[in-house]
């Protein structure tokens, strides 16, 4: 064998000897894991930054613009990144952006909910306040409907603390808006307890309509109950005015004993007793957002 031969097999030799090296090092050709152990059971080490660490109060921006019905995730990173969407009146366009529950969100400039829309109809009784909190600590309808969902559900308008009847509770904004709009025909039929007995004279006054401070307002309908006191009557009305009712009967000289609310917007209180809740059907949904 020549010298040169001899040479070229040393060449091929240190290589091999060489790689056998290198892969003694290596586990297929790649890094080995560097793994802890605690105790018998080995642990994969983990690094967290805090950019994965997320507060429960809080929820990414896409994720948020999809709970609330706009459109999928995927979709909403778009639009964010198009600048469609407002987080406290600032344009955001970073994706996941996170906001908290609390933040104002805006889509093209309509606020939107993340929450599942969600309906409640109370038979409220009196000594309640219609608002959802009270400085003196007195009883709030929000107490009543406290076990009827964890969405953030507020009153549909108001009834008076002594006011008795329907009350509705959603977080739907815009049928909030809806049926609290004075334009809007929105149907309330109240069943009236007076002091005194009805004067027919007055009942025709009513319906031709009263001249009152903030204007003149008039009924759609008003009655005496069959079979009741002669006390007792029926008005339908769909003003949104303040009091309105017991302003009405103020304005002729009667005083309001008792206020029951029996229909809103086409809700009765069919199989739903006094302090009682229910959720609406999906049919009782669509007709309030088609009015």
């Amino acid at each position: 064998m020549s010298r040169a031969d001899n040479s070229k097999k040393g060449k091929s030799f240190d290589r091999q000897g060489g790689d056998h090296k290198k892969r003694s090092g290596r586990q297929g050709g790649q890094p080995k894991k560097v793994s802890y152990s605690r105790g018998n059971a080995p642990i994969q080490k983990q690094h967290k930054s805090k950019k994965t660490q997320m507060s429960p109060d809080q929820i990414r921006l896409n994720k948020y613009i999809a709970n609330s019905g706009i459109c999928s995730r995927r979709d909403a990173d778009i639009y964010i990144a198009s600048g469609n969407v407002t987080v406290n009146g600032e344009v955001i366009t970073e994706m996941g952006y996170r906001v908290e529950l609390n933040d104002v969100v805006k889509f093209d400039g309509r606020a939107i909910n993340p929450e599942k829309k969600v309906y409640i109809l109370l038979n409220k009784p009196k000594g309640f306040l219609t608002t959802t909190s009270d400085e003196k600590g007195r009883k709030t309808v929000m107490d009543l409907v406290a076990k009827a969902t964890k969405a953030r559900i507020v009153p549909v308008g108001r009834l008076e603390r002594s006011t008795t009847g329907l009350l509705l509770f959603t977080n739907d904004g815009d049928l909030s808006k809806k049926l609290t709009n004075s334009g809007r025909d929105v149907r309330k039929i109240y069943q009236v307890t007076l002091n005194k007995s009805f004067q027919i004279k007055d009942l025709h006054a009513i319906r031709e309509g009263l001249t009152l401070e903030d204007g003149i307002v008039k009924v759609d309908e008003i009655s005496t109950i069959e079979g009741a006191n002669k006390n007792e009557v029926g008005i339908k009305i769909h003003s949104n005015k303040n009091k309105i009712v017991r302003r009405i009967f103020e304005h002729l000289d009667y005083e309001v004993i008792k206020l029951d609310r029996v229909v809103f917007a086409g809700l009765t209180k069919k199989d739903l007793p006094r302090g009682t809740w229910r959720h609406l059907t999906k049919q009782e949904v669509i007709n309030l957002q088609m009015l």
